[in-house]
């Protein structure tokens, strides 16, 4: 592996930029700030290779921008609803910033930290201590995202938190993928399939009403591919909600929760889910292959794009340029005991594996 180092300066600090190029020439570009993706070039079904990750011209343009590109949403990813956080005996109010919601762990959440950087030989090892109260959570925590990327064009991204008292974590990444080519316009052509027969429903403010509800029959059914533009516009409750997709669907899990110890979190299964996500383009032949051990997956649809900062090539993006695939935990699961827990402490960290795989 080649490895470069270069630095850009922000309002938060000096940002590191780590380019990780494999024997293939494929690369992956990735931040100190926000523990981010900042490109992915790899090959089309010619050979062709070309960045498929949505991002800025500008470095700096990567603090606080809303679309949070690329990032480590934390320390909860997605929606607490009404920023209502109970740990223990004790209610937390969390900052809203997004509607009437709390929303990636508020204005200065993981996603506008920089992180420490250990380079490794294939990879990064960033690293973050959040103290205790930090956006208004409770306990000290200390957070480390490391990237792999293989001569496979394979990356692979560990999650992790440890904490010293009880508290809630929720870590995923939220880069934008257009595998035409980051710049290239509408991603809705791409194909989606997900491994889900259930998807969290929400509310028209997009918290989770605590119903998980079956894909079959309606424009949330991805259990074979199909393109993202072909309901879209239907009239759906949740389309309407978000201008398009923006829910978190529930991963069929590998085994059956029926044959888990007695008394067992029927959640507790861990096993990697291979191609959980399949994102795919018949124009460039590229797709990209999600494996992951996370209960869910948010998928967003780009739905409020415009009015980004400039990319690469020098303007901004548009709705719908990038779709968000984010591996996580389900949304307000603190308020929803029926869903998969996130609650951490000193016994129990956090561990979680994303990995993205793109062949052509």
């Amino acid at each position: 592996m080649e490895i470069s180092v270069n630095s850009y300066p922000c309002e938060a600090g000096d940002v590191k930029w780590i380019r990780i190029v494999n024997s293939k020439g494929a690369a992956v570009t990735l931040s100190s700030l926000g523990a981010g993706i900042v490109g992915v070039e790899v090959p089309d079904r010619d050979g062709k290779i070309e960045n498929v990750c949505l991002g800025y011209a500008d470095p700096a343009d990567y603090l606080n921008d809303g679309p949070c590109m690329g990032k480590t949403a934390g320390r909860y990813a997605n929606r607490i609803a009404h920023g209502h956080l109970r740990v223990g005996d004790r209610t937390y109010q969390l900052a809203i910033n997004c509607g009437p919601h709390h929303l990636h762990g508020g204005p200065q959440g993981f996603q506008n930290k920089i992180w420490d950087t250990e380079l490794l030989s294939n990879g990064v090892r960033f690293s973050l201590f959040s103290p205790d109260g930090d956006e208004n959570y409770p306990a000290n925590l200390n957070a480390v995202v490391e990237y792999r990327w293989s001569e496979d064009n394979e990356l692979s991204i560990s999650l992790e938190a440890d904490t010293d008292a009880p508290t809630v974590v929720n870590l995923t990444n939220h880069a934008y993928w257009n595998l035409d080519g980051a710049d290239s316009g509408s991603a809705l052509s791409h194909l989606l399939e997900i491994k889900a027969q259930k998807w969290v429903e929400t509310d028209d403010t997009l918290a989770p009403t605590g119903n998980l509800a079956d894909v079959a029959d309606t424009p949330m059914d991805f259990t074979t591919p199909k393109s993202i533009e072909t309901d879209l516009k239907k009239d759906f409750p949740a389309l309407r909600y978000g201008k398009g997709y923006d829910n978190c669907w529930v991963i069929d899990r590998s085994v059956d929760s029926e044959s888990l110890p007695a008394g067992a979190d029927k959640w507790i299964e861990t096993a990697m889910v291979e191609d959980a996500v399949v994102l795919s383009s018949l124009k460039s032949g590229r797709s990209l292959h999600i494996d992951t051990d996370q209960p869910g997956v948010q998928v967003y649809s780009g739905n409020w794009l415009s009015g980004s900062a400039c990319n690469r090539s020098g303007k901004g993006y548009e709705d719908y340029d990038g779709i968000a695939i984010e591996a996580q935990g389900f949304p307000d699961a603190p308020n929803h005991p029926g869903f998969p827990s996130q609650y951490i402490d000193a016994q129990h960290p956090y561990r979680r594996t994303i990995v993205y795989r793109f062949l052509s």
